[in-house]
């Protein structure tokens, strides 16, 4: 800032409503009661939809040089599960990952993951609560974390140096590490919600010797685009989320930043990527009780159309030198869209692919735990990431929201066909 710059006041003096003095000032209960009224009342904005077929047909390829679910136009909904494993035997895993993958082939097609009656006095081999849904669009993406890699299999001469834990970033504070880490993630995405708890809850079943569940996350509402031809989704702040995300229709960009290359250490992750999920409790509340003009300087965007407060349309590069009449910038220093733009973070970009979640009421506080369950892929989750998390610290936003858990796991490359399964370059197998 120059000598003739109007100072700029810092993020915790700045917002109009401080989330703390309102969760311990005059009553969490009747705080909603005047929403949508005044403050609202110049909004104006144009309800868009996407435009396509019943999906309920409509399958994904499941085999491929990546594994579907990354850059697959985004799903509406989300089963996000961890497991930690047993006391077994690599031989064991192997054969669950191999298991794994053929039924979740048969899963991504609408099919179950075996017969149902050929053995009457035996439970059935699928579930069957998907059975007359379809495929859906389902995509199963699976994973490995640091503790995968532990002593137990003797696999710790396999695990990449990008896999390495992140340690503690910036406001990580309440952290839940029950709710956080596992061995192995499982990522099922798809336009039915029943569809992709199937999915999850089959794969849960045919490992169950192996395996047990560490913990699941719903998603009921993606916030995320990952096509062209996607509206851009709004997060439970009401704002739109993810305007300028890596489209599938940029290969070029997602060679850059999401697929892993030649720089790995490890030729078995090569054609994968590193996901980053995030649990992000939403302060709704107080953030309801906001003024739309605080709302919007926080986000650096308009509510209502996404447009960046520099001017323009949602699209539109944000610029953020433009000044005010009152000499200072248009986009506030402390701004989330500012702060996590690339420019600010040396070039850095995510494949993001998050889904707004609810989990009913926090009943130490009477509001509701609701927000955000952020998914990130890249291909260095240290220098992408990490990098763009730290640069947050400063975020205004972090007045309304607090993480509560973190995650990272190896995305292995696609299966090339029948035969090819979850790990098998990583477990020394060819072909």
């Amino acid at each position: 800032m120059s000598t003739t710059d109007t100072p700029e006041p810092t993020p915790q003096k700045r917002g109009r409503v401080n989330r703390r003095g309102f969760l311990t000032g005059a009553g969490i209960a009747g705080a909603g009661l005047a929403v949508g009224g005044a403050a609202g009342a110049g909004i104006t904005y144009t309800a868009t939809a996407d435009t396509r077929s019943d999906p309920a047909t409509e399958t994904v390829e499941f085999y491929g040089e990546h594994q579907a679910g990354i850059t697959t136009r985004q799903q509406n909904s989300l089963v996000f599960a961890a497991f930690d494993l047993k006391p077994t035997t690599v031989a064991q895993v192997e054969t669950m990952m191999a298991r794994w993958a053929a039924a979740a082939s048969l899963l991504a097609q609408g099919k179950p993951v075996g017969p149902v009656e050929s053995r009457p006095m035996a439970p059935p081999a699928d579930t069957g609560e998907a059975f007359d849904l379809g495929p859906n669009r389902l995509t199963i993406t699976v994973g490995f974390g640091p503790s995968f890699f532990d002593d137990r299999l003797g696999l710790a001469a396999k695990m990449p140096e990008a896999l390495r834990p992140l340690g503690q970033l910036a406001v990580d504070t309440t952290i839940d590490p029950s709710i956080s880490g596992g061995d192995i993630c499982v990522q099922a995405c798809s336009e039915d919600p029943q569809v992709a708890f199937h999915a999850v809850r089959n794969l849960a079943r045919i490992g169950r010797s192996v395996i047990t569940l560490r913990w699941l996350q719903e998603g009921f509402g993606r916030a995320s685009a990952t096509s062209t031809d996607q509206v851009t989704p709004r997060n439970l702040l009401g704002f739109k989320d993810g305007t300028a995300n890596i489209k599938a229709e940029e290969p070029a960009v997602a060679e850059k930043f999401v697929w892993v290359g030649e720089e790995t250490d490890q030729p078995w992750m090569k054609g994968g990527s590193y996901l980053v999920s995030r649990k992000i409790r939403m302060h709704i509340e107080a953030w309801d009780s906001d003024d739309i003009s605080d709302q919007e300087r926080i986000f650096g965007r308009t509510k209502d159309s996404g447009a960046p407060l520099s001017g323009g349309g949602e699209f539109t590069d944000p610029n953020f030198t433009v000044k005010g009449t009152d000499g200072r910038t248009k986009i506030d220093r402390f701004s989330h869209v500012r702060l996590a733009h690339p420019d600010s973070n040396g070039g850095a970009q995510l494949l993001r692919r998050g889904y707004n979640f609810t989990d009913g009421i926090d009943v130490r506080t009477g509001t509701l735990s609701a927000g955000l369950f952020f998914i990130a892929y890249q291909k260095n989750a240290h220098e992408q990431f990490a990098r763009i998390q730290n640069n947050l610290a400063q975020d205004a936003l972090n007045e309304y929201i607090s993480p509560v858990s973190s995650s990272l796991f190896a995305i292995p490359p696609g299966l090339t066909g029948i035969g090819d399964w979850y790990g098998k370059k990583m477990f020394g197998y060819q072909g």
